[in-house]
This record gives structure tokens, C-alpha cells and sequence, in this order.
């Protein structure tokens, strides 16, 4: 998997992309990230790469041909899907991070000022994503959310598959409550399920508090969520009568 990410502040992606596990993974020569400079390809003698919106306006705009030529020396000539981080993108999801994942090379483009020459994006860009209904300064952090959420499912970047496919949005739903020793912390006990030994309990009675942390935290999930099995139907049975049980009686 290899992901270039286009951005006027390279070294603030280098210091957080070679870090922890997705730096290990850069290592073991399981993905390549890169930060290329958009700065490196104005023909500007003062390395500008902004300036002023047609029709006025507050702030400065990025300009489509230092973009344009960034991009064309990171594909070669060739196709790369390309993705621009945009508040006005579609939110992104584990299901986009997935889609994502089906590509050998994917560009990633951060935006600064107040936006993008719309011709370098209706030339150049494939899809514009959001990680979220808020404004950032720059397309970085986003970009480098979308890197780690695409990347950790690469194959030996995690020690197991399980690792991301047991986490919250995988398969629609939040996930389950984590302990871990000391059995008694602050007068808080770990469920005595998980003590137990019993694989099969300690399954079930995940299962369920993913449904219930689902259905008390997420609703907009919950209401899109369909039961896998038996198991899942009775787990929901069960959580709608407790719903519907008077509580302190």
C-alpha cells in the first residue's frame, strides 16, 4: 500500500507517519507513506503557491498549477486515485477506509487558505472526504486520520486480523467494554464473566454490550445495524425487555 500525501507542511506528516505502529510498518517495508511538498513545484522564485480568489473575498486561495504539477510528478502519467480532503467531502467511514484499501496507490491532497482552484480538483481529483462537520486549518490531520485508518488494515501491520475486525464500525457496531488488571480498581470490580474462563460466555456477553453501547451511544448505527445469527436476535430480544423493565422496583 503506498499513500502520498501532498501537502505545504511535509514535515509535520513525516513526524506523526513514522511514528508507532505505522512507523514500524514503514520499516518492515509493509506500506510507504510520503509526504511530498507542494512548495517544491511553484514556479514562483518566492515558492508561492496562493493567491487571491477571482470575485473577492477574504483570503487566499491555492493555486491549480503548483498543484497540478505536484500531482503529475507523483503519478507519472499514470492514474492515481486521488483524494482531497475537504470540509465540503463526503464524511468518511470504515467502509470508505475499506474502499480505499482496494487501491495499490491512493494521493492524498491538504488544503489550506480558504480552499482549491476548483480546476486543479475537476482535473486532478477523484473524491473529496471529511473526517468530521467541523473546519480545521489544513487538509494534514485529516489526511493523516484517513493514512492510519487505511494502513493499520494492511496486511502484518497488526498482529492479527482480529486486531481491527472485533473494533468499533467494523461490522456497524461500537465495541465492547476492555479491562484489564487489576481485577478491583478503585472499588470497581472487571464483570466476573470475564474471570470466568468460559470462551463462550465471555463471546456472548461481548456481543451483547457491543449491541447495548450501540444502541445507547449510536443510534443512527443501531437503527442501520441487521442481526447476524440466532445470538444476535436473542441478545436484542433481551436488551428491548430490559429496555422496557422498570428500573428500581
Amino acid at each position: 500500500m503506498k499513500i502520498d500525501i501532498l501537502t505545504l507542511f511535509p514535515e509535520m506528516v513525516d513526524c506523526a507517519m513514522h511514528t508507532s505502529v505505522i512507523g514500524r510498518a514503514q520499516q518492515a517495508g509493509l506500506i510507504e507513506i510520503n509526504a511530498i511538498n507542494i512548495r517544491d513545484f511553484t514556479l514562483d522564485k518566492h515558492n508561492r503557491v496562493d493567491d487571491t480568489p477571482y470575485g473577492g473575498g477574504k483570503g487566499m486561495v491555492m493555486q491549480a498549477d503548483p498543484l497540478y504539477r505536484c500531482h503529475a510528478h507523483v503519478t507519472g502519467g499514470t492514474h492515481v486515485h486521488t483524494v482531497l480532503m475537504s470540509a465540503q467531502g463526503a464524511p468518511f467511514c470504515q467502509n470508505k477506509a475499506r474502499e480505499l484499501l482496494a487501491h495499490e496507490h491512493v494521493i492524498l491532497v491538504c488544503g489550506h487558505y480558504e480552499g482549491i482552484d476548483q480546476r486543479f480538483i475537476d482535473e486532478c481529483v477523484d473524491e473529496e472526504i471529511s473526517i468530521g462537520d467541523f473546519v480545521l486549518t489544513g487538509g494534514e490531520i485529516p489526511a493523516m486520520a484517513v493514512a492510519d485508518a487505511v494502513c493499520r488494515m494492511v496486511p502484518g501491520v497488526l498482529a492479527e486480523e482480529v486486531c481491527f475486525t472485533e473494533e468499533s464500525h467494523w461490522s456497524g457496531l461500537l465495541e465492547y467494554p476492555q479491562y484489564t488488571k487489576p481485577a478491583v480498581w478503585h472499588d470497581r470490580a472487571v464483570p466476573d464473566v470475564l474471570l470466568s474462563g468460559h470462551h463462550a460466555n465471555i463471546e456472548t456477553w461481548r456481543r451483547k454490550k457491543s449491541l447495548e453501547r450501540t444502541k445507547q451511544d449510536r443510534p443512527d448505527l443501531f437503527a442501520k445495524f441487521e442481526p447476524q445469527d440466532k445470538r444476535d436476535r436473542k441478545l436484542l430480544q433481551e436488551l428491548d425487555q430490559e429496555t422496557k423493565e422498570p428500573s428500581g422496583l
